[in-house]
């Protein structure tokens, strides 16, 4: 059994990098809402210019947006049922 040093295990990790341009918020912003919003995306995203070069930022902010609605699901399900 191997043990995980909880000092070392994120050491590497630059959290400070993340979503600190326009350029990630962009495509997170993107990501979050196509996923939130009932209609259809806009655009081909991994194709766009804006959102290709950040594109797991677009990705994450799907993930997020799908955790959203199942918040938003199970609030709903507390309330009424």
């Amino acid at each position: 059994m191997s043990y995980v040093d909880p000092k070392g295990f994120l050491k590497g990790l630059e959290f400070r990098h993340f979503l600190d341009t326009p350029e990630e918020w962009h495509a997170f912003v993107n990501g979050f809402c196509e996923v939130l919003c009932p209609w259809p995306p806009r655009c081909h995203c991994e194709r766009s210019e804006a959102i290709s070069g950040e594109y797991h930022y677009y990705m994450f902010g799907r993930a997020i947006g799908v955790i959203a609605w199942l918040i938003i699901a199970k609030i709903i399900q507390q309330t009424f049922w």
